[in-house]
């Protein structure tokens, strides 16, 4: 790829620059606290991931497909409270996260992708900004996950 725009937006999807990447907040993460709500937070750490995971498709969905319909808020954004996670939630939400992620970046990469021109099912959001807005609500996120990991420890 030859457009500087275009890789400055995926390089800031994968993270690494000013924002952790999803390996290195989850690197370590101990398998019996994934599950665990820290005092006084309203999720465990795999319901967070969760949600990332669903917000991210949510975002990749909209961007590209223009029958998609977003599930409704916010109880649609998150798991059921009850689910509090497991090491086979764990392990698929960040195998559904990594698939959609390297999705939204194809998308970017594309030159057939105008990243100016407004999605025709939206109310003005572009590409570019559906792309800021996914790198955006990840990078908090994945902070406040790598706070949960501390606060557990």
């Amino acid at each position: 790829m030859n457009d500087p725009v275009r890789e400055q937006i995926i390089n800031l999807l994968k993270g690494g620059q000013a924002h952790l990447t999803l390996d290195d907040t989850l690197k370590g993460f101990p398998e019996k606290l994934r599950g665990v709500k820290p005092p006084g937070a309203p999720h465990s750490a795999w319901q967070l991931l969760e949600h990332l995971r669903i917000a991210q498709l949510d975002i990749l969905e909209f961007s590209r497909d223009a029958k998609h319909v977003s599930p409704k808020w916010p109880e649609g954004y998150w798991p059921n409270v009850d689910r509090a996670g497991s090491a086979e939630l764990w392990n698929e939400t960040v195998r559904q996260f990594r698939q959609d992620l390297k999705a939204m970046q194809e998308l970017v990469a594309d030159p057939a992708q105008d990243l100016f021109a407004k999605i025709p099912q939206g109310t003005g959001q572009t590409l570019l900004r559906e792309a800021l807005l996914l790198a955006d609500h990840n990078s908090n996120h994945l902070g406040s996950l790598i706070l949960m990991g501390r606060l557990l420890s």
